[in-house]
């Protein structure tokens, strides 16, 4: 499989460049090209097929010819400890649970996903790279996670002062770790600006071999489409029609992997997502991108700091403008329809649902009849664990749900004990990157 800038078509390149320097030089994002058809691997997966297995056979069918399928196996191996996890609800309706991980988010899986890539690329070609990224809490707890047995790949992470999560003393550069958690004093905006700075100069980023973590990477992105292949290998026993799969739109980053899950020859029939801003139905109910009245040559480059995939969206609609309107259904989902949701999953099912969970299936309940026939089946996707949103739950059923000790640990405050640089402190970051690139501190 190659790669492709969303603003430039002939901006091609392989997996390794994509995700190494995942900012192309055009200011677009890196998209496939031509996706492959796994119709065969997809097919032969079933419910005893573990997550890390399933992915490591798909990376292998996507860049077997960058990489053997042995390396793509370890990659895999390394990344996926846990599974998701699928429950049916209902005859019609399942939930698929993406947070069994290390902190309770669906993030574990791509983040975990794209530091063992990185590492075993970096391994074969004796180099060494740095991710630069900010956090509000949950970002940083990932990476803690996801950097402890990391040779070869640092991590610089921004926050404002206050705002680290998950990070222990071991996992600080200075006392040997691989993360270099900088307190900034201002606001995330803040920390975000200095990341787009140093980003804004390509001879720092080639200077420092800069990548990101967050899903402007297609190597965090791309994983996220193996969700979906794994939902269906549990599915495929006892659904035999339509499936749809009501998910949350958040920065488009699982749509867009769902949609290039279809792409790879995924059997599924379309998804549900509460409409946004920029993703909504027109008069007859079909699938909207307001962005694309703006041309991409007009537009400021790709965020390196707070990625949005909408562009991705745009790129996949361009490719398959008829189907991919047909296959997008977005629903307006109010704060009453939300809250109701909310309460009905729990009546019904036992579920305690999150805002984002909650809006899904408000979304759902509005466009299944529109899309599905009667005997459709339909994946609500929760992303997060529920005790991460107590107070909308508690606000909604009258308790809260236990925290597990794993994300209690996860999300605890962590002490830097270092001195904030300032909301303008480019000179500083630079400094920082200077000494998390010498030698010695790899």
């Amino acid at each position: 499989m190659r790669f492709v800038s969303t603003r430039n078509a002939e901006n091609k390149t392989g997996f390794k460049k994509a995700v190494l320097d995942c900012m192309p030089s055009d200011g677009g994002l890196y998209v496939p090209d031509e996706c492959e058809d796994l119709r065969r691997w997809i097919l032969y997966a079933d419910k005893n097929t573990s997550f890390a297995s399933l992915a490591g056979s798909l990376t292998s069918a996507m860049i077997n010819s960058e990489f053997s399928p042995i390396i793509c196996e370890t990659i895999a191996t390394r990344a996926f400890p846990n599974d998701p996890v699928l429950k049916q609800l209902d005859e019609n309706l399942f939930m698929l649970e993406l947070y069994h991980g290390a902190t309770g988010t669906f993030k574990d899986f791509g983040v975990s996903y794209l530091t063992a890539a990185l590492e075993t690329i970096l391994q074969l070609d004796g180099e060494k790279a740095i991710l630069l990224d900010v956090t509000g809490g949950e970002l940083g707890a990932c990476m803690a996670s996801a950097m402890r047995d990391k040779k070869l790949l640092k991590s610089v992470l921004l926050a404002p002062k206050g705002k680290f999560r998950g990070l222990c003393e071991s996992d600080y550069v200075w006392n040997g770790g691989n993360i270099f958690p900088v307190e900034v004093d201002g606001t995330e905006e803040d920390c975000r600006n200095l990341v787009r700075k140093v980003f804004a100069d390509r001879s720092l980023v080639e200077k420092y071999h800069l990548t990101v973590a967050n899903t402007a990477n297609i190597g965090r992105l791309l994983p996220q489409a193996f969700f979906y292949t794994f939902a269906f290998s549990r599915l495929k026993e006892s659904v035999t029609s339509d499936i749809f799969y009501a998910l949350s739109a958040g920065n488009y980053g699982n749509l867009v992997s769902g949609l290039y899950g279809w792409q790879l020859s995924l059997p599924v029939n379309g998804f549900i997502v509460p409409s946004t801003p920029k993703l909504l139905s027109d008069a007859k109910g079909k699938c909207q991108v307001l962005d694309s009245m703006i041309p991409l040559n007009e537009r400021t480059p790709a965020d390196p700091a707070d990625p949005s995939n909408i562009e991705r969206l745009e790129n996949i609609f361009k490719a398959n403008s008829l189907m991919m309107r047909s296959f997008v259904f977005p629903a307006k989902v109010t704060e009453e329809e939300k809250n109701k949701a909310c309460k009905e999953l729990f009546k019904k099912y036992g579920v305690y649902a999150d805002g984002d969970t909650s809006a899904s299936y408000a979304a759902l309940l509005q466009r299944i009849d529109d899309v599905a026939s009667g005997d459709g089946a339909a994946v609500l996707v929760c992303r997060d664990a529920p005790c991460l949103d107590n107070a909308f739950i508690k606000h909604n059923i009258g308790e809260e749900v236990q925290v597990p000790e794993q994300i209690k640990r996860a999300f605890s405050p962590s002490s830097i004990n270092r001195s904030a640089i300032s909301k303008d402190g480019f000179e500083d970051l630079i400094s920082i990157l200077n000494s998390v690139n010498l030698r010695r501190l790899f």
